[in-house]
């Protein structure tokens, strides 16, 4: 208990500047947290939302009932659902045209489905770069408070005859805080940034695979109804 009440301490004895860089790594440190808990859990839904779709859909549902259950729950769709949705529309709206060639179906076809898929992975992706800022300027934003509190404490050796141990280690003490606050803030953004980074990777991949895979099943229904 007398520790953390020297660190306190320190903290409230530190130079204005160097509670100002605390200030702004522990604002950091919370933003950083909260944005690293929401995105679990929305990427969590993601993949859980992309298995139950993907079962659902190699399962022998017909299309049809498949895209109007989906249709018919209302609210905004997202992940796989989305990118589905977006790419039979399209097919049953373009299909429905006369004399429409089976390739420009189908080009109409993945481009609505691209354009779906790249507002999932944009919106997957929100946040991410606000993670990565913390995670590589926190430990220099600590380091600036370092050299502040350092440069404080030798100047005020300046004003005394004999400079002792005791004189200067509060200054050093506080200024070295910053330091630890910054790696703080920043470990925990880097390793979650490079964590979802890399599940988000893998749904643009399993996004990508289902497009192709999508593609090539309407492709075979693309050809012109006979009469």
């Amino acid at each position: 208990m007398g520790e953390q009440l020297s660190v306190m301490k320190l903290i409230a004895e530190a130079s204005l500047v160097v509670q100002l860089v605390m200030a702004m790594l522990v604002a950091a440190s919370v933003l950083s947290w909260a944005i690293i808990f929401r995105k679990r859990r929305l990427i969590g839904n993601e993949q859980s939302q992309a298995e139950r779709f993907e079962k659902a859909f190699w399962a022998g549902s017909e299309l049809t009932s498949l895209y109007r259950s989906i249709e018919g729950r209302g609210g905004a769709k997202c992940g796989m659902e989305s990118i589905f949705e977006a790419g039979f529309g399209e097919f049953s709206r373009l299909r429905s045209q006369a004399g429409l060639p089976p390739g420009q179906l189908m080009e109409g076809v993945r481009r609505a489905m691209k354009v779906a898929q790249l507002r999932e992975i944009d919106r997957l992706e929100e946040s991410l770069a606000t993670l990565a800022t913390i995670g590589s300027t926190s430990p220099y934003v600590g380091l600036f408070g370092t050299v502040w509190g350092i440069m404080n404490a030798f100047h005020g050796l300046g004003n005394v005859q004999q400079a002792t141990l005791a004189m200067v280690a509060p200054g050093i003490a506080e200024a070295l805080i910053a330091t630890a606050m910054g790696l703080f803030a920043a470990i925990p953004a880097v390793i979650a940034y490079n964590r979802f980074a890399d599940r988000v990777s893998r749904l643009e991949l399993r996004y990508d695979t289902f497009n192709e895979e999508f593609t090539a099943l309407l492709q075979r229904h693309s050809a012109p109804r006979s009469g």
